[in-house]
């Protein structure tokens, strides 16, 4: 489902499960791989990516309408609490866009400090108006604490995809990669700030996102 293996003071976070779908056994994984991120002492920094034409789709929605349909709420509010550990992680993070990032996937990567995105394949999108999805307070508040107000509103209300060399221009990662690539520049942009001070660097980061911190561990839906 995924894997967690070291580059030096890099955590590299591969996700390997098809379209890297949030379920209940994604969530227990990711957040099991974050504790092991959070326990490690030294220099340390994140970087999270998938495989092949996916970072990550989105929602599991199928097991949230069968399996899952009993945790409904519940589940929903562990993964808003998900997002909001990403961003307020005491480390550096950075987030390989690998490919299609939709939905919970643009949330995850929007909860990275740093984005770096493949230039010549993939879609970043935020399909909520299309799936009649309305944004969690939390997820609101990360989207509008990330991006531009005028991008905000466009991706918020479009539910539009952009690729990797529109996603630069409008600022919503900070890097483009050709695919063989993405990763080695992902993790020399963590490497170069892994020696951070975790107290000041977390300490920074909830002046920075308070508020989308708040709201997301809070984990209302609405």
């Amino acid at each position: 489902m995924l894997t967690l293996t070291r580059h030096g003071p890099v955590h590299l976070l591969t996700m390997r499960s098809g379209e890297n779908r949030f379920n209940g056994e994604f969530v227990d994984a990711l957040s099991g791989a974050l504790d092991e991120v959070e326990e490690s002492t030294g220099p340390a920094a994140l970087v999270t990516v998938g495989e092949d034409k996916f970072y990550s789709n989105g929602l599991d929605l199928t097991w949230l309408t069968s399996e899952g349909a009993s945790e409904g709420p519940v589940f929903l509010a562990r993964f808003l609490r998900l997002i909001g550990r990403v961003l307020a992680l005491p480390i550096p993070t950075v987030a390989a866009i690998n490919g299609h990032a939709f939905a919970g996937g643009g949330m995850i990567a929007l909860a990275h400090d740093f984005r770096v995105m493949r230039a010549d394949r993939g879609f970043f999108c935020l399909p909520e108006v299309d799936i009649n999805l309305p944004f969690a307070p939390g997820m609101s508040a990360l989207i509008l604490a990330k991006l531009d107000a005028s991008v905000s509103r466009e991706l918020m209300l479009t539910g539009r995809r952009i690729g990797g060399t529109e996603a630069l221009a409008l600022r919503v990662v900070d890097e483009t990669a050709d695919a063989d690539q993405l990763l080695a520049r992902a993790i020399a942009r963590a490497e170069s700030m892994a020696t951070k001070d975790r107290a000041t660097y977390v300490a920074i980061k909830r002046g920075m996102y308070g508020a989308a911190i708040r709201l997301l561990a809070d984990g209302a839906l609405a």
